[in-house]
């Protein structure tokens, strides 16, 4: 069973060898007129398309002025009488000028096919025909409309001005042994004691002039310094004194 199997097949092997045996043989024989007639036919191929380039060029000038002549509309017919050429010639030619400025193809009621090339006038024609857009009415505006298109009011800067306080004058003179608890003020306490803003204190801290404007401002015509390393305000009076 075994033997008749491979008979079979390698009768097979043959008739496949045998095909291809001649094909290979007639390439290598005719490999060089094979490829002088690839070459001849890619050549009239390139040929054929110039031609067809150079025709074109031609036809332009009669193709424009059916469009503008028709607004657009154009059909193989119209362009086979105007320019004396075959219709399957006129068709070519519009079909390649569709693809290429995107017109539209449509059926007229006399059953032929009309290309529909769009233009600039064209496009201003039908907008002109078409109604004018309505007009909404101008909507009253609300105050909470008016609040929100109104610009945010600016936060005017901390005037660099003297608190008044006149009830709290006898609780700012309070004695300086009861104020300098660890023998030193913090900004805000300064501040109440000179009875500025914390925010003129800080402005000023580092002003060489610093000790003669605190000595004005105290109570007790006592002059203070800043401490950069403590951040603290010291009596120039204690320190002399240590």
């Amino acid at each position: 069973m075994s033997e008749k199997l491979m008979q079979g097949n390698g009768k097979a092997f043959l008739v496949l060898l045998l095909p291809i045996s001649f094909l290979i043989i007639f390439l290598v024989s005719t490999w060089k007129a094979l490829l002088v007639l690839i070459l001849l036919a890619l050549g009239f191929n390139l040929w054929q398309q110039y031609q067809w380039q150079q025709w074109c060029k031609q036809v332009n000038p009669i193709f424009h002025q059916l469009i503008r002549e028709n607004q657009g509309q154009i059909t193989p017919m119209d362009l086979a009488m105007k320019g004396s050429f075959s219709g399957p010639i006129a068709k070519r030619y519009l079909d390649n000028k569709a693809a290429e400025f995107g017109a539209s193809l449509r059926n007229s009621e006399e059953g032929g096919e009309v290309y529909y090339f769009i233009t600039a006038s064209i496009l201003g024609s039908i907008l002109d025909s078409s109604e004018p857009v309505k007009k909404l009415p101008a909507q009253p505006v609300t105050k909470t409309a008016r609040s929100l298109l109104e610009p945010p009011l600016q936060q005017e800067e901390e005037p660099e001005t003297e608190l008044v306080t006149p009830a709290n004058h006898t609780q700012v003179q309070r004695s300086l042994e009861s104020q300098l608890v660890f023998g030193s003020l913090i900004q805000s306490e300064l501040a109440k004691r000179l009875n500025v803003y914390s925010s003129t204190v800080y402005k000023r801290r580092n002003d060489p002039e610093f000790p003669e404007w605190s000595r004005s401002k105290d109570p007790d015509g006592i002059a203070w310094t800043f401490s950069e390393k403590n951040k603290e305000f010291f009596p120039l009076e204690e320190e002399g004194k240590s």
